[in-house]
């Protein structure tokens, strides 16, 4: 049997990253919601919003972990898998992850302890400072991570020297075409994740019996910030499918599963891919409408995959049906979020069991939504590493051998395997255990607590555990 190190270290990177972005997308927003809860907490003395901070700080200290965890072996294996790409891009792609150490690694390590410890050791403004730096280390991170993304969607900026790439302008190496649209659409897609798993934690509250208070007031605020960022999204999306027209095109074309070019193109709401007769099977469209979303004109033109030679075609299925089950979440959402909205007189929201279960059913919708996101991005830029320029075919290591990447890939499923059901325990326990009563009901003043220190005490070491 061949094992084929291409093909075999692509599916290493799959293992590894689909594991790795669910993190980022939880803690990302994870960490902005912290910091408005202790800012709620802080200027509106009101205990219950502390109470509710230092039980997300828990959850989000164990994710973060696993976060770091999963993601620290991302880097070496541009090195021992991918070191054509790493050896062509290094000049561009390093400067922007080691922007990424300086500026978030340095920021939220700095502050992170001060986040998890120092609720009784520093006065409260400094520890409501330290959520807010955490936070925007968090947002620093993801702006650099999706700057080199984004480079290798749409690279600008650059010169060739001996096959190297070399940045000839750091501004727009940074602010490539794609990169505003990405960074914007992903942040609001984790935050947007976070927003489900929260609100979906709180109905569990609720539902529970225990902490129907810190419950109902969770899902309050979630509901009004779900309410703003759905619809936006639904916005920032259709920026970056025009974006993606333009300098992507055959991107496009196989999310939409378009292999002829057409004008008016219908919209395919289903279909079965033919990559090879270049053929939608048993097609469902609607005349018309492809045309004017994409080209906001009526007969607006849609180029196909025919248009180029088959070796620069990205495959069709995973981008189709990843773009499809991506809107159909976002739609699912979006209806839940009304509704969620429209049941808020008298709080009915809190007190409709089918409601409270519908939200705890659609925590995962996020995850679900960032996956095939994920899926649509990455593998329509296919056949391309960096688009246009740089084969997936020739980034891999000349040396690698099929046996091993299988014998690492193996050990990476292994570890993972671990990983991820241990801190998903460790977060359910955390979860089940609820906001613990540790500031008494009553307000609190927005300097020093004026509770005595011990009952202001948040995530202590042995409070991590469950």
């Amino acid at each position: 049997m061949h094992l084929d190190p291409l093909f075999l270290s692509r599916m290493q990177f799959v293992w590894v990253v689909a594991l790795h972005i669910l993190l980022p997308a939880f803690t990302v927003g994870l960490a902005s919601y912290i910091a408005f809860a202790e800012a709620m907490g802080f200027f509106t003395g009101r205990a219950i919003y502390t109470r509710i901070s230092m039980f997300w700080i828990r959850i989000f200290s164990v994710a973060f972990g696993m976060g770091v965890v999963s993601g620290i072996v991302m880097p070496f294996q541009f090195g021992t898998n991918w070191s054509r790409f790493s050896d062509a891009t290094a000049n561009v792609i390093s400067p922007l992850l080691a922007y990424e150490g300086l500026t978030a690694f340095f920021l939220e390590s700095t502050f992170l302890g001060v986040l998890l410890f120092g609720r009784k050791l520093v006065p409260r403004w400094v520890h409501l400072f330290a959520t807010f730096a955490v936070a925007l280390g968090t947002l620093s991170s993801s702006f650099w991570i999706l700057a080199a993304n984004s480079w290798m969607q749409t690279p600008a900026g650059y010169e060739i020297v001996d096959g190297r790439y070399f940045p000839a302008d750091w501004w727009k190496v940074i602010f490539n075409p794609s990169f505003p649209y990405r960074l914007a659409h992903t942040v609001t897609a984790f935050y947007i994740t976070t927003g489900f798993v929260v609100l979906g934690i709180g109905a569990w509250l609720v539902r529970a019996g225990r902490f129907v208070d810190e419950g109902r007031t969770i899902m309050s605020a979630t509901l009004w910030l779900l309410l703003v960022l759905v619809p936006l999204q639904i916005v920032l999306g259709d920026l970056h499918g025009l974006n993606t027209m333009q300098y992507q095109p055959t991107k496009l074309a196989a999310l939409e599963g378009r292999y002829d070019t057409a004008a008016p193109a219908p919209l395919t709401l289903f279909g079965i891919p033919d990559d090879e007769a270049g053929v939608m099977h048993d097609e469902i469209a609607i005349p018309h409408l492809g045309s004017l979303l994409l080209t906001h004109s009526w007969n607006g033109q849609i180029r196909g995959l025919k248009d180029w030679k088959p070796a620069d075609r990205p495959p069709v299925g995973p981008p189709f049906y990843g773009f499809r089950i991506m809107v159909a979440v976002g739609l699912v959402m979006l209806a839940l979020v009304v509704v969620g909205n429209a049941m808020r007189r008298g709080g009915a929201f809190a007190r409709s069991p089918i409601f409270l279960v519908l939200c705890q059913w659609c925590a995962p919708l996020g995850f679900i939504a960032v996956l095939a996101g994920w899926t649509v991005t990455e593998v329509g830029r296919q056949p391309w590493t960096v688009f246009n320029l740089l084969r997936t075919a020739q980034s891999v290591s000349p040396s690698l051998t099929g046996v091993d990447v299988l014998l690492s890939l193996i050990g990476y499923v292994a570890v993972y395997a671990v990983i991820f059901p241990s801190g998903f325990f460790v977060m359910r326990r955390i979860i089940r255990q609820g906001p613990q009563a540790q500031v008494p009901d009553g307000p609190v003043q927005s300097g020093r607590p004026a509770l005595p220190i011990a009952a202001l005490s948040s995530v202590t070491a042995r409070e991590l555990m469950p």
